[in-house]
């Protein structure tokens, strides 16, 4: 194979990759802004209790 077909499927290689990953967050971006700010809050809300009580628990059960 010609080396510098190889660098031409090396570089089109690297592109498709690219465009790739730029799909990937654009679909992950559209998908966070699918929430209102108020969802948000309350899962946010909802994380902290959750961490809250986990800490509460492990400090019970290690004293």
């Amino acid at each position: 194979m010609d080396p510098n077909r190889r660098w031409k499927l090396l570089g089109l290689a690297g592109l498709a990759g690219v465009v790739a990953t730029g799909v990937l967050v654009a679909r992950d971006e559209r998908t966070r802004r699918a929430y209102t700010p108020d969802e948000v809050r309350d899962r946010l809300q909802q994380r902290l209790d959750e961490a809250r009580r986990s800490d509460t628990d492990g400090a019970d059960s290690s004293a």
